[in-house]
């Protein structure tokens, strides 16, 4: 297992390398100038050179790339022009608000996703599977920004049920009922399209896996039904499903960017579009890579995971 993770860990850094290269390409290509956007309107043609010149914005693109690239290595993100703070420092502080949030969408999705494809598998062509698969195509086919707008003009504007944005209230607020208040709408909304595919995909497991040899054995020998179901099935079907968990684990943290914006949540994917409006480039590039990194990470705990069910897949 230790060969099979050190691997892994091997074959993420030429990904990580090319993320790099292609954060910083795009961002280098965008038309405008970060010195014009910093300066505003002291940026005379003198204050811009002067300013180009101090943040290392006038040496050649490949040379720009290997200094980040190398400070980033050392653990030096740079230092955010519009904030004027070191930028890891500020991934972090606003990493921890992502991570409640797509951390709570991620185990929304997980446990009604499975629970709602296995119930589904078991009742195939039932009353219980029709219900669902509509349910689960509706999910699907809404966006997650939109069905936010909606639950904020249902449960915040006319029923008052739930705060309208933030996570914490201005006011008295941050203890945990004041967070799980503020959570709900946000981590539903991204969490409903995960949770469809998810239910999709863990029926597609559960019904291969219901046709096998082993489950008419267990079936013949006199297992319950709901042992046969939950304990043997589903166990077997993970092995389908686990990747299917990682493909989402990026979707929520991906889609938490704009799921942030509609409910004005203090996270990565904010400052990320905060850091875009004002041309801040190493905010950008920094934040970019962070959450990718997080990502590349995330897949190689669910192939360890995966491998740990299936030993095959090792090898």
């Amino acid at each position: 297992m230790t060969g099979y993770i050190l691997k892994r860990l091997l074959s993420a850094i030429p990904v990580l390398f090319g993320i790099t290269l292609i954060v910083f390409l795009i961002m280098a290509l965008i038309p405008g100038d970060p010195a014009t956007a910093i300066l505003g309107s002291y940026a005379t043609p003198e204050n811009v050179a002067r300013l180009n010149q101090e943040l290392g914005l006038d040496a050649p693109m490949w040379q720009r790339y290997f200094i980040w690239l190398g400070n980033m290595l050392q653990g030096d993100f740079g230092r955010s022009f519009a904030l004027n703070r070191p930028v890891l420092d500020e991934i972090l502080e606003r990493f921890n608000a992502t991570l409640i949030l797509a951390g709570t969408a991620f185990i929304l999705c997980a446990v009604f996703g499975i629970i709602a494809g296995v119930i589904s598998a078991a009742n195939q062509y039932g009353a219980a599977d029709k219900a669902i698969t509509f349910i689960v195509l509706l999910g699907i086919s809404i966006p997650s920004f939109f069905l936010g707008m909606m639950m904020v003009l249902l449960f915040a504007v006319n029923l008052k049920w739930l705060p309208v944005s933030g996570m914490v209230a201005i006011y008295g607020g941050g203890d945990l009922p004041d967070i799980l208040k503020h959570l709900t709408m946000p981590a539903l909304a991204l969490a409903v399209v995960a949770t469809g595919v998810v239910a999709r995909l863990a029926r597609s497991a559960m019904l291969e896996v219901l046709r096998q040899d082993f489950i008419r054995t267990a079936r013949a020998k006199g297992v319950r039904e709901g042992s046969v179901i939950w304990r043997h099935a589903l166990k077997a079907a993970m092995v389908s499903i686990i990747p299917v968990l990682g493909i989402q684990a990026g979707f929520v943290l991906s889609g938490a960017v704009y799921i942030e914006m509609v409910f004005q949540w203090p996270g990565i994917g904010r400052m990320l579009v905060d850091a875009i409006l004002k041309r801040d480039i190493l905010l950008v590039q920094g934040g970019v890579v962070f959450v990718a990194a997080c990502y590349v990470l995330f897949n190689i705990i669910v192939d360890v995971a995966q491998s740990m069910l299936d030993p095959r897949i090792k090898t």
